[in-house]
């Protein structure tokens, strides 16, 4: 407790040790607390994809969000996790590289500065700056996926989607 006390320090999340991988403690002989999810959970691949995740931008565009989103889900359910992952928090994944993606395709399109809109002035691009921001949240929410994946499954993960997110900006086409 503080001088003026409140309640304030104290750990910080994410801080410490990180935690050891399902597949490691299993490896190395370690009794492992795992959750079971009943087998009357299985369901289909991926669950339905919501309107906010395939409506059409602004500027005519459509975001890749739908793709990444299966994609995601796919993977989870090779790792049999899907079930421990919130698909809300999928959903933020997938929106959050889309509109990377859609901000990416933005500057090769305009470039790197943009014209200020009350003195005409050269300014930098506002969309270098949403670019950064966006994958600042993909890294954040893809680590929190991770994370879960890494403690609940049984097997060693290797590949990622997130390894496939560059070839997908790459991948996608520019639509004028």
């Amino acid at each position: 407790m503080a001088k003026d006390g409140t309640r304030r320090g104290g750990a910080r999340p994410g801080a410490g040790r990180p935690r050891k991988a399902l597949a490691d403690k299993l490896q190395d002989g370690q009794k492992a607390n795992v959750m079971m999810v009943p087998a009357a959970l299985e369901g289909a691949d991926t669950p339905p994809i919501r309107d906010f995740l395939t409506e059409e931008q602004k500027d005519g565009s459509q975001l890749c969000s739908e793709e990444i989103y299966e994609e995601t889900y796919k993977w989870l359910k090779e790792r049999k996790c899907q079930a421990f992952v919130n698909p809300q928090l999928v959903e933020q994944y997938a929106m959050s590289v889309g509109r990377w993606i859609h901000c990416e395709q933005t500057i090769s399109r305009t470039g790197y500065l943009a014209k200020h809109p009350t003195t005409g002035q050269a300014i930098a691009s506002p969309y270098v700056a949403m670019a950064q921001s966006y994958m600042k949240q993909v890294n954040t929410i893809w680590n929190e996926i991770y994370q879960i994946v890494k403690e609940q499954c049984s097997e060693a993960v290797t590949s990622t989607p997130q390894d496939d997110v560059m070839a997908m900006l790459l991948r996608t086409r520019r639509r004028d």
